[in-house]
């Protein structure tokens, strides 16, 4: 990067109009790259910063394109300084302060776009260089996907190449050499960063700082009517599963999220207790369910993408009981009473365990409790119509003389029935409830009959509560994909689904899902949800549905491709390397053996790039090895041969040394010189080089003698 011209230089003449669109020059061509590098570097940041942020750094690199265009001088520092004091104002009014990620990164922004409105030398442009290398670095601070990863790459690669053109001053030196010169380099460096990767100690939770879920949808701590079908807008992956045998059957793949039991006439919310909250001193609200298992475990492996919520949603039903942790890489979870995992934290990271689960289970206490008091409790005054409805079902002549083992699952049944022929529409766009009432149950029941899976649960479990049967609603993800891909299940987003459970006497918790009711395919096939395709999606889908079918295959494949990556990049754990160091025949690996093992590597790199560099700095042609070869024969026979000279300049220094005991070596010389620089010149065979100078050879021993006798 040349120094761009200083402000305080002579003016320049005035730019005409055809003129200022002219090609620029190498200076500007220069600065041109560098602005568009840090731009690229810049825009995955956009979505972290602060609007005014992200359109003052643009008007700033915009300005200084400008500049550099029409090789116009740069602004006054003092100018510089006002935005500068501008922007820290700006940041600590948006941040409440200069410190932590976000507000270091907004001032870090500010800091490059304005360093390049001061390029006037050399050191100023690596200070930009140094500064993109770091913002390069950041990326990964809010996401490691693999897009991410090859944008990352690309800029990578911009930076290096705009450092080669700054060690270019001479010339016009091309950005495609330039560019093959930092792939050259990088390509150098490969194994190193490969060595690294493999060997360099993973510690928590610097692997663990990306928050992918920022702004996703998906699962939420509570539940609004309405609110889970926006899911469907989520064709996201949201877990892998790989199982040890046969997966479950589709009616039991249920994956246990938050187990909601406080209603207020429009939100439902888990119980006032956590495990990672003080208890509410009622009886009910600390009561633990029992859990009772039955059958043989299914095993398998799960790869949770990052969600939003502190629920780690597990197949039902793993094993562990009430108050049990678990430890995942810097993440402690518990288990709640309700047997839900809780963090203490939203989980943020990528996260790989192996599970357990009983298809076949029993929860809850098997006779009446306090504990189930907080699970019969409605608001007062809301959904009156609802509640008489339930009222009135309960008092049919159907259900006289029932005993309490049979008249829960009875009511059950008859509610399902009447779902299921009672003119109930399953839809993903219900449409806003409650808008001018708050009798949202009521209004579902009676008057639309529109809804998602939320509005089954929920009515489901108001009514049973209005008959004295214990409920609460559960929300998770129901179902797979059909397909494997690569060789795991793939759990979306848009298969989350809610459902209720109702105490029953004699057999606990029982799961109802009343969804099954109106849309059985989608429980009993494990449908995901399928938002609506958008008019271009329409389109493509009427002109030819073998393209829209050609961009799903193309959706899948991406999805594999990014699996591998979180498989076998993001996943690689201190275990993975601990597991390569046992395959490498180290056996008892530990954090000494890893260390070891990487001294003894970097060592051997060491030893290797020092072996090329001292190889790399030999002549590498035929002729100048022979060259060289000639020189330091010449002077052990005391003739001061040098290497700008020639073959004839090295025979007459050869004549003035030793006359005509000279003359086999003289001739020798001359010859050299016909066959090098003759009219028919040709490359010498190697054969013929070597008969050549052993001839040299021998008629220069004569000479060396007679100089060690002089």
């Amino acid at each position: 990067m040349n120094p761009a011209p200083s402000p305080h230089t002579a003016r320049k003449p005035e730019i005409s109009g055809r003129q200022i669109w002219a090609a620029p020059n190498r200076e500007g061509r220069d600065t041109l790259f560098l602005l568009a590098c840090i731009t690229a570097t810049l825009m995955p940041h956009a979505g972290h910063l602060p609007l005014w942020a992200s359109v003052l750094t643009g008007v700033i690199l915009l300005w200084r394109a400008v500049l550099a265009w029409q090789g116009r001088p740069l602004p006054g520092r003092w100018l510089l300084v006002l935005v500068m004091c501008l922007s820290v104002t700006l940041t600590w009014v948006t941040h409440h302060g200069l410190l932590g990620r976000e507000a270091g990164l907004t001032l870090l922004t500010m800091l490059m776009a304005l360093k390049t409105m001061e390029l006037r030398a050399r050191r100023d442009a690596f200070v930009v260089f140094f500064l993109g290398f770091f913002l390069v670095l950041t990326q990964f601070l809010y996401s490691q996907s693999l897009l991410i990863a090859l944008w990352t790459l690309l800029c990578v690669w911009a930076l290096l190449s705009a450092v080669v053109l700054a060690q270019m001053p001479v010339g016009q030196p091309t950005l495609k050499r330039a560019a093959g010169l930092a792939a050259r380099t990088t390509l150098l460096g490969l194994p190193v960063m490969v060595l690294l990767f493999l060997l360099f100690p993973r510690i928590a939770p610097l692997w663990g700082v990306p928050a992918d879920a920022v702004g996703r949808t998906g699962l939420s701590s509570n539940l609004d009517l309405g609110a889970l079908s926006e899911v469907a807008n989520d064709d996201s992956i949201a877990m892998r599963l790989r199982f040890q045998g046969p997966p479950p059957a589709a009616k039991t793949r249920y994956f246990r999220g938050q187990v909601l039991t406080q209603f207020d006439g429009r939100t439902w919310r888990p119980t006032a207790d956590t495990p990672f909250t003080p208890p509410v001193q009622k009886p009910w609200r600390t009561a633990a369910d029992a859990l009772r298992l039955h059958g043989t475990a299914l095993n398998y492996e799960l790869t949770l993408e990052p969600l939003r919520i502190n629920v780690l949603p597990l197949l039902e039903m793993s094993p562990e009981a009430a108050g049990s942790e678990l430890r995942l890489e810097s993440l402690s979870l518990r288990r709640a009473p309700e047997l839900q995992w809780i963090a203490p934290r939203p989980i943020t990271e990528r996260l790989r365990l192996n599970a357990q689960a009983y298809p076949d289970f029993q929860l809850g206490p098997l006779d009446a409790t306090l504990s189930l008091e907080s699970a019969t409790e409605l608001p007062p005054g809301l959904n009156p119509r609802t509640l008489e409805w339930a009222a009135a079902l309960r008092q049919q002549p159907r259900f006289a003389g029932l005993d309490e083992w049979h008249l829960a699952p009875a009511l059950i049944q008859a509610v399902l029935q009447h779902i299921a022929q009672g003119g109930f529409i399953y839809t993903l766009s219900p449409g806003a409830y409650g808008r001018d009432s708050a009798h949202l149950i009521d209004e579902f029941w009676f008057d639309r009959k529109l809804g998602f899976c939320e509005h089954f649960a929920a009515a489901f479990v108001v009514i049973m509560r209005a008959q004295g049967l214990p409920a609460r609603v559960v929300t998770g993800f129901q179902g797979m994909d059909a397909q494997m891909q690569d060789g795991y299940w793939i759990v979306r987003n848009s298969h989350a689904h809610a459902w209720a459970e109702v105490w029953i006497k004699g057999r606990g918790w029982q799961r109802v899902d009343p969804t099954a009711a109106v849309a059985p395919d989608r429980i009993l096939q494990g449908l995901a949800l399928q938002a609506p395709m958008g008019a271009l999606g329409s389109a493509l889908g009427q002109l030819n549905p073998d393209l829209w079918q050609g961009l799903h295959a193309l959706q899948q494949g991406w999805e594999a491709v990014n699996n591998r990556w979180q498989q076998q990049v993001l996943n690689y754990s201190r275990q993975s390397q601990f597991d390569l160091l046992r395959a490498v025949g180290v056996s008892a690996p530990d954090w000494l053996a890893l260390g070891q093992v990487s001294a003894a590597l970097i060592g051997l790199l060491t030893l290797a790039g020092g072996t090329w560099t001292l190889w790399h700095q030999r002549p590498h042609d035929a002729w100048s090895r022979q060259r060289a070869q000639i020189i330091k024969a010449l002077r052990r026979c005391g003739v001061a041969a040098q290497a700008h000279q020639g073959p004839r300049q090295w025979a007459a220094l050869l004549q003035q040394a030793h006359g005509a005991a000279a003359g086999p070596a003289q001739h020798l010389l001359l010859e050299l010189e016909r066959s090098r620089y003759g009219a028919h010149a040709l490359v010498q065979h190697w054969r013929a080089r070597l008969r050549w100078r052993r001839a040299f050879w021998q008629s220069l021993a004569p000479l060396r003698h007679t100089d060690h006798k002089n």
